[in-house]
């Protein structure tokens, strides 16, 4: 009896470590940007009115938004932060003749302008980040 007990306990221990372990998947960096950005909230405005769940400022929005989408749908969205990445991204490469780094990605989403000497602010955001990305 106490033997069957242990192995059921065991059985539970087991399944609840691979569950834990599930859940510890790393994001990919469009989940780590929505999460670090919104927390997920597609209906999120920032403080100087950023709008979606990448918390995209409106003059970059129109610009590189359909004239159909819609900032809180999370598909519109991606497909305009994936755009605006796009191009920021060919030109760092082209800058410094390689693709930047996960600190650079986040960097050069929320302040390209930075991303050679970033604020400290941005530097820890970054490393934020990064750990979405690693440890999920």
């Amino acid at each position: 009896m106490v033997g069957r007990m242990k192995l059921k306990l065991w059985i539970v221990a087991v399944g609840l470590l691979l569950g834990m372990s599930a859940q510890l998947r790393a994001m990919d960096r469009w989940s780590a940007l929505s999460q670090i950005e919104s927390g997920d909230d597609d209906h999120a405005v920032g403080a100087v009115g950023e709008i979606s769940r990448y918390q995209i400022r409106p003059k970059v929005w129109q610009r590189y938004a359909s004239t159909n989408a819609h900032c809180t749908n999370p598909d519109d969205a991606l497909g305009v932060a994936r755009q605006i990445m796009q191009e920021r991204c060919a030109a760092f490469e082209r800058a410094v003749h390689r693709v930047p780094t996960d600190s650079e990605f986040y960097i050069l989403w929320n302040a390209p302008a930075q991303v050679q000497r970033p604020r400290k602010v941005v530097l820890d955001r970054a490393e934020r980040f990064c750990n979405l990305l690693s440890h999920g």
